[in-house]
């Protein structure tokens, strides 16, 4: 079976996930952006990731555009986000993201990173004020992903891990 990973990275840990499934299943590798329906037709599998930014997973739009013309192929999608994996949370992701077409696709979760340095200045305005808003509330009342905002700071964290990919690795087969 002929494989192909689409990917769309901000920050470098969809890329990071991509090049790991990639490395373990022999399939190519390519940024969403650089696409073309045409050739994502000639695969069996088409894997989809791309980081969660204001709950919309990056890159989704091209298996939307496309989805009718990848029927009968094997798909599948990953995100990635900088908040611990939390099941109420995700299936949130999930429902908002996974719609019509796209509903019965598996979609998996890995934990990326966080990095107010290598943010562009709208993504690191909008943390700031997000932060500011959050840091008024009880920290005993932070959802998940709150947490995981105050916790990281303005420190650079890296939470990828290869560990992340084996319930993908186990869906193409």
């Amino acid at each position: 079976m002929k494989g192909i990973i689409l990917y769309t990275s901000k920050y470098g840990a969809t890329k990071r996930y991509a090049d790991w499934i990639a490395e373990e299943t022999g399939f190519d590798c390519v940024e969403t952006k650089k696409a073309k329906i045409e050739d994502v037709r000639k695969y069996d599998i088409i894997i989809l990731g791309g980081g969660i930014y204001a709950s919309g997973i990056a890159g989704l739009s091209f298996l939307k555009k496309n989805i009718e013309q990848l029927q009968g192929k094997k798909v599948l999608v990953f995100c990635d986000g900088a908040s611990p994996y939390e099941e109420e949370a995700f299936q949130q992701i999930v429902a908002h993201n996974m719609k019509d077409g796209l509903k019965d696709i598996p979609c998996f979760y890995c934990r990326g990173g966080w990095d107010m340095d290598a943010m562009g200045f709208v993504d690191r305005n909008l943390c700031k004020i997000l932060r500011k808003a959050v840091a008024k509330k009880n920290p005993e009342d932070y959802e998940i992903w709150e947490k995981a905002l105050m916790e990281a700071g303005d420190e650079k964290c890296d939470w990828t891990d290869k560990a992340y990919i084996a319930p993908v690795l186990e869906a193409v087969q």
